[in-house]
């Protein structure tokens, strides 16, 4: 049996945050992890570029049953604290768009940051380990695995959530807090795809790969960026942005003239006489197989736009503002860039991570209840709530 001060399970940000803390305050330290390769979510990220952080965080970027529940953490752990770390190892990183943070050569620096970090403040990495029991006895922890025993007084919960299963995700840091009594916020996917049902497919048939620059409304929550037609729906940020708002049954309201107001320009140019067919005046705006398959469905003939009723235009110019669709579903957790839900922020502490009814047991990253916009601030979250924990574990 393996004694430890802080037991981790779960080597991917969040978990390493925590161990360089717990650390560097001389807590003998074991992170847990059932992967061979250490932070393949991280080397994924960003299109292998890991978006580490956003310059703009902010605690009204987050969806949670309790939406005061980062600011605690992310107060107190900010994007500049992480920024300056990577500045510390030399890491070169560019900003995108919106305040987000690149790394300018791979997603395997961030994990070289962490991983010296961790080794630097002493602790002790044991990949390929399954875990088969936690269990508390007394004022110690006692967690069994394919590789024996360990025992610490205070164990930390950083698995993550159940998005791209493919580089391991699990559903078991939900089953620790279930076994412990905490409550846990129903799981979905986030950030992710909308899929469409086969008549809005069949409606918009052609699409795949036009991308349009957009207002996608989603329960009074709008994002101003593109949208990307796939073969099964919508795609492009953001779609994934308001995805993580929606609902099954919700509609998605989408603005397809953010700079324009659809009435006047269609007016004016009625005013000045224009014979043209709309569809090919919209081509001032959207690609020629957006513009066509858009008329032929909200037009009834192709009548030239002198020729064309006021009412008729009022009803397009309406939905070039606000085309509602209501999607089937969202891709799936094979594709979602994060989990939404997971373990109810009520049972936490946001001072210390800590669970409110188990002392010694900690939930940080991805597994609570707390999920943040596309563009680096689930990673951030991640730092936060995992510096946070490191200090009182």
């Amino acid at each position: 049996m393996q004694k430890n001060d802080v037991i981790i399970i779960g080597a991917g940000g969040a978990g390493m945050m925590c161990a360089i803390e717990a650390g560097k305050r001389g807590k003998e330290v074991a992170l847990l992890d059932h992967a061979k390769k250490i932070g393949a979510k991280i080397l994924i990220s960003g299109g292998g570029r890991c978006n580490f952080t956003n310059t703009g965080v902010h605690p009204g970027a987050y969806l949670s049953q309790n939406p005061h529940f980062c600011k605690s953490a992310l107060s107190r752990f900010t994007q500049d604290d992480f920024i300056s770390l990577v500045k510390k190892h030399g890491i070169a990183f560019y900003e995108k768009k919106l305040g987000q943070l690149f790394c300018k050569k791979s997603a395997q620096s961030i994990i070289d940051i962490l991983v010296a970090e961790c080794r630097e403040a002493g602790a002790v990495f044991h990949p390929e380990t399954k875990i088969t029991t936690v269990k508390k006895q007394g004022e110690l922890f006692h967690v069994e695995t394919n590789r024996g025993g360990y025992t610490a007084k205070s164990v930390v919960v950083a698995t993550g959530g159940l998005s791209i299963p493919k580089v391991g995700a699990t559903g078991f840091g939900y089953e620790i807090a279930k076994q412990f009594g905490l409550e846990i916020i129903p799981p979905a996917p986030a950030l992710d795809g909308f899929v469409f049902d086969e008549k809005l497919k069949k409606e918009l048939e052609g699409l795949a790969g036009v991308s349009l620059d957009t207002i996608v409304t989603c329960n009074g929550v709008s994002f101003r960026e593109n949208i990307l037609f796939t073969h099964v729906g919508l795609s492009g940020p953001a779609a994934l942005q308001a995805s993580l708002y929606w609902k099954p049954g919700d509609p998605v309201s989408i603005n397809l003239l953010p700079d324009t107001n659809a009435l006047e320009w269609i007016k004016s140019k009625k005013a000045k006489g224009s014979r043209a067919e709309i569809k090919n005046l919209l081509l001032e705006f959207f690609p020629k197989s957006f513009a066509e398959r858009f008329c032929a469905l909200y037009l009834p003939s192709s009548t030239p736009l002198a020729n064309m009723p006021d009412k008729i235009l009022d009803s397009l110019c309406k939905k070039l503002a606000h085309w509602e669709i209501t999607p089937k579903g969202t891709v799936g957790y094979g594709k979602a860039e994060v989990t939404r839900g997971g373990v109810a922020t009520d049972e936490l502490s946001s001072k210390t991570m800590e669970s409110k009814k188990v002392s010694g047991l900690y939930f940080i990253g991805e597994v609570v209840d707390v999920t943040g916009w596309l563009g680096g601030y689930n990673f951030q979250w991640a730092w936060a709530s995992g510096w946070v924990a490191g200090q009182y574990v």
